[in-house]
């Protein structure tokens, strides 16, 4: 009998101040607002416990960003378990460095640098696009090597979950799906929502997003 498939759960923190106003958010570190709270506490009821998408005991480990955002929105979605997965807390989901233009907004950005586009330009000071997808890609070959483990050795376990952040998960997802990292950008990724990326026809060399914004208020 085959094994069910691996997936990954890619989850955005919840909402926070900057991430209403459109303010780009990547070292600084603050903390959930009120409704981000409760939109992770929402998610935790509807999609973390045994028999629901995110069961305990299929995760094989959790990668978590360093930010409070990140942090909190992992506690409040697994608080409530008899007993957290196993969980990392890595540099390596943060967010993308935004250098220069940390706590800008766009219109803020093209006032300096007319044109700009983070997707093709990336960010002074902070990282390059070449930068970021080879963050973002060391990070996928570590969660395909669980895969593969769990599907042709029987090893760890079927899941893996990544709690991190806006322009991340857009890179992430379109990096999972061997498009170019500027692919990103036709990816819409809510606060608190989800991401299922997993495989087609039973085969870890056909990568699939199979689900994107679970649960999430659209904005």
């Amino acid at each position: 009998m085959s094994r069910p498939m691996p997936r990954l759960f890619l989850i955005r923190h919840g909402e926070t101040e900057w991430s209403v106003n459109g303010r780009h958010t990547g070292r600084t570190d603050i903390p959930l607002t009120k409704r981000g709270e409760e939109e992770a506490l929402a998610r935790a009821q509807t999609l973390v416990g045994e028999g629901k998408v995110i069961d305990p005991k299929n995760v094989c480990t959790v990668y978590v960003s360093p930010r409070k955002r990140a942090h909190r929105t992992f506690h409040l979605l697994f608080d409530h378990l008899p007993e957290l997965p196993r969980h990392v807390t890595t540099e390596e989901v943060r967010e993308w460095d935004y250098g220069e233009y940390e706590g800008l907004l766009t219109s803020e950005i093209r006032e300096k640098n007319p044109g700009w586009d983070i997707w093709k330009d990336g960010c002074p000071e902070g990282e390059s696009v070449d930068e970021m997808c080879f963050r973002v890609d060391n990070v996928i070959l570590k969660v395909r090597e669980d895969h593969r483990q769990w599907l042709e050795e029987g090893k760890g376990r079927r899941d893996v979950v990544i709690v991190a952040h806006g322009h991340f998960n857009r890179v992430f997802i379109a990096r999972w799906n061997e498009f170019p990292l500027v692919y990103g950008t036709h990816f819409n990724v809510e606060p608190a929502g989800m991401a299922v990326l997993g495989y087609n026809h039973h085969s870890l060399a056909e990568p699939a997003l199979n689900a994107l914004n679970l649960y999430a208020a659209i904005q």
